[in-house]
């Protein structure tokens, strides 16, 4: 079965983009290194190349909201990782948008994780931080959280874990690793 992972990069005041949805330096660390990972050319540092790669090459589907879906394009219907995306919007995919592309749209995040969950079969299900993320994490769909921690301080933005407003314990984390601009830390949510 799947494990799913909510995962985003995050300035270290726990935001994922400025309230301008604009991520200023947050990816900056994904041209920086000398070392090619993933299937869009990142070049990260030997560590963080280590890292990602196998965290990438292990996705086989995602769940966004229509936001993100809206501000990418949906990368122009090639997932950044994993061969599926779910979308969470309560609007169809725009009529003849990319038709060939594994994009579904589903109107509920339990649904969307559902539909993930069936469609990455073994491999890892990638919920993007945000609203949706806190609605799964908060639904306990959420297995594991994982951050790629950058040091900037936004003040204030979109948060990564959205509009939750209950504690949510985690155990200590089980991956830190000292990328070039960027701390990786994987955390399990605990049951």
């Amino acid at each position: 079965m799947s494990t799913v992972v909510m995962n985003n990069v995050v300035s270290v005041d726990g935001y994922i983009a400025d309230s301008d949805d604009d991520i200023g330096p947050l990816f900056a660390w994904y041209g920086n290194g000398d070392v090619e990972a993933g299937r869009f050319g990142a070049r990260v540092s030997a560590a963080s190349a280590a890292y990602v790669g196998p965290v990438w090459d292990g996705i086989g589907s995602m769940v966004i909201g229509r936001h993100l879906f809206d501000l990418t394009n949906g990368w122009e219907g090639r997932p950044p990782a994993g061969e599926h995306v779910v979308v969470v919007s309560h609007r169809p995919k725009p009529e003849g948008w990319h038709p060939e592309a594994s994009y579904h749209f589903v109107d509920d995040v339990v649904a969307a994780v559902a539909l993930a969950k069936e469609l990455a079969g073994e491999r890892t299900v990638a919920v993007a931080a945000g609203e949706v993320g806190g609605q799964a994490l908060a639904s306990g769909l959420v297995d594991e959280v994982a951050m790629d921690v950058v040091p900037v301080v936004f003040g204030s933005g979109k948060r990564y874990f959205g509009s939750i407003d209950s504690e949510y314990l985690l155990e200590d984390p089980d991956v830190v690793i000292r990328g070039d601009r960027v701390l990786h830390l994987r955390y399990r949510v605990r049951r």
